[in-house]
């Protein structure tokens, strides 16, 4: 028999007469008559050429052809069944895209992912990282976190928090003063777009009313998160965001022995304005409003107190 002319309605009735050991009780599940049943397994035993049940009165068992026939049924059935549902269960799962930093993307995103699945395990996130300057209408990302004062023209936005910037260092080098500035590598990584306001070495020396070493060596890199890799190895000390590292300062890998912490930039959280926002994607939002309220931008120098996250009225 070819599978063309495989009789797919009569293989169904067959296995669930088989399996339920009842042509009523097969018709009931096919919702058809037990008339219907029987006349399905008669035209596959004519068009086989093989008996498959043994028919009594009130009762129906499985010939040896049955027998072997009905277990590759039952199990076609079955990986047909689960494979469907598998499939449907990932068309129907709500997905929501984030498009942030990479820095931000790996340092705050990521390791807050078990608390998301835990409060939506019926979201699928998926985190689209970089640095490079996302065009919302060209992607199909539904929700961005934006760092600076903008304009952001098309897009809803809402501040999650400001953040501050320190220095900070492994505590094996035994940085205790800004005199160690002088002995430790400085470093920094390169701000994408060049402005007065970005928390750099040169505004740090600035507002702490130092002159910087004239000698001091410098570790560079293009990347933040690069650089704070860099510290928690203890090749220097670097200025960077208190935001980004506070699982490694509550860790104890990174320590801020000294002030002062100077502002950086504010995130944002940014939406459409022209499009409505689904339920998964408000849910995603205000997971993200939580997180920032949950946060704060702590710091250890003695001129300055713990730094509270900044929100939208």
């Amino acid at each position: 028999m070819q599978r063309r002319s495989l009789p797919l309605s009569a293989l169904r009735a067959f296995e669930a007469a088989a399996r339920l050991g009842s042509f009523k009780a097969a018709a009931e599940e096919l919702a058809v008559t037990p008339t219907a049943v029987s006349h399905q397994i008669r035209a596959l035993e004519a068009q086989t050429g093989l008996a498959l049940f043994d028919r009594q009165v009130r009762k129906v068992s499985l010939t040896n052809a049955g027998v072997q026939l009905y277990p590759v049924l039952r199990d076609g059935f079955d990986a047909f069944e689960a494979t469907l549902a598998r499939l449907t269960q990932q068309r129907t799962r709500a997905q929501v895209s984030i498009s942030a930093t990479n820095a931000f993307t790996v340092k705050w995103l990521v390791p807050r992912m078990a608390d998301f699945r835990r409060r939506h395990p019926d979201i699928d996130l998926q985190l689209q990282a970089s640095d490079d300057l996302v065009d919302l209408r060209s992607t199909a990302v539904d929700i961005a976190i934006r760092y600076g004062r903008g304009p952001y023209p098309g897009l809803v936005i809402e501040p999650l928090f400001t953040d501050r910037f320190a220095p900070v260092a492994n505590p094996r080098l035994g940085v205790v003063s800004p005199e160690d500035l002088a002995r430790v590598p400085l470093i920094r990584f390169d701000w994408k777009r060049p402005q007065p306001e970005n928390p750099t070495w040169e505004r740090w020396f600035t507002v702490a009313q130092r002159r910087q070493p004239p000698q001091a060596s410098q570790l560079g890199f293009s990347d933040e998160g690069h650089a704070i890799q860099a510290a928690v190895a203890g090749h220097g000390i670097a200025l960077v965001s208190l935001a980004l590292i506070a699982d490694e300062l509550e860790a104890g890998h990174l320590v801020q022995p000294f002030g002062p912490a100077i502002d950086g930039h504010t995130y944002h959280l940014a939406t459409y304005a022209d499009r409505p926002s689904s339920a998964p994607v408000q849910a995603v939002a205000h997971w993200l409003r939580t997180q920032a309220a949950r946060r704060k931008l702590g710091n250890n120098d003695s001129d300055t107190n713990d730094v509270p996250i900044e929100f939208a009225n």
